[in-house]
């Protein structure tokens, strides 16, 4: 019997080993083979803000894991991370519609990093281009569990069972923006915006994102945001030229 169950777990184990090792989906071939002309590319820029008054940023209820809560500390709720000035952080900002199907861009080999680390997935928003693996790690001293749920693409649920332990997933199709969660701790969430090209970033503290290298075009720029929904607008960039935009969420905003 001993034997037998020594056999089983063996099993299980490199299952489990090979669930993580599967082989990573080639990205998915798209555009015409254009290349953006560096000399006449601009930027586009801005910032995002919250008017009204935002909700309270409560802490998290962690009580239900004892590892989460031994540092003394308990981390707040950031489904909206607000600045004194009004700065609204972890917006996903994308050219949504506009980019010349003709061009092509290279998909990086480097994974992003998605880490469950003091029992929250750090960074809250995250992009990434199709084609491009997210890796998600365990730094932590519990179980975690990696459950993404997409529309288009393949869900994902896996469990990191210890620290150091990791996943990969790699999203063959645009997609904003995917959830991620832990079935474990069920307060951890994450949002992956999914892209076909390079053109999209996250706001930081200060409101502030920046899309480089894009070329001349009119486009369609989304921010969305994962209490607040979404906004969009559309500029204009000539060669050699810079655009700059200004999104503004408010309280009765929805989803």
């Amino acid at each position: 019997m001993t034997s037998y169950l020594r056999l089983s777990s063996l099993l299980l184990a490199g299952a489990v080993v090979a669930a993580c090792s599967s082989p990573t989906p080639p990205p998915v071939a798209t555009g015409g083979g254009k290349k953006v002309d560096a000399a006449t590319a601009g930027t586009i820029s801005g910032r995002v803000t919250f008017e009204g008054t935002p909700p309270p940023n409560q802490p998290l209820k962690m009580g239900s894991d004892a590892s989460c809560t031994q540092g003394g500390s308990v981390p707040l709720d950031e489904t909206v991370v607000v600045g004194a000035d009004g700065s609204l952080k972890n917006v996903f900002v994308h050219i949504k519609q506009g980019v010349d199907p003709a061009y092509s861009f290279d998909v990086p080999a480097e994974p992003v990093m998605l880490d469950q680390k003091g029992c929250i997935y750090v960074p809250r928003v995250i992009g990434v281009r199709a084609g491009q693996p997210v890796k998600i790690q365990n730094s932590d001293t519990t179980m975690h569990n990696v459950h993404s749920l997409p529309v288009t693409n393949q869900e994902m649920n896996q469990s990191t069972p210890v620290r150091g332990f990791s996943v990969t997933q790699t999203f063959t199709a645009a997609e904003v923006p995917v959830r991620f969660m832990c079935n474990v701790h069920s307060w951890m969430a994450a949002w992956v915006g999914v892209v076909q090209h390079p053109f999209f970033a996250v706001t930081d503290a200060s409101g502030a994102f920046s899309l480089h290298g894009v070329p001349p075009g009119t486009y369609t720029v989304e921010a969305w945001h994962e209490k607040f929904g979404t906004k969009t607008a559309t500029v204009t960039i000539d060669a050699r030229q810079n655009g700059s935009l200004t999104f503004t969420f408010t309280a009765t905003s929805t989803q």
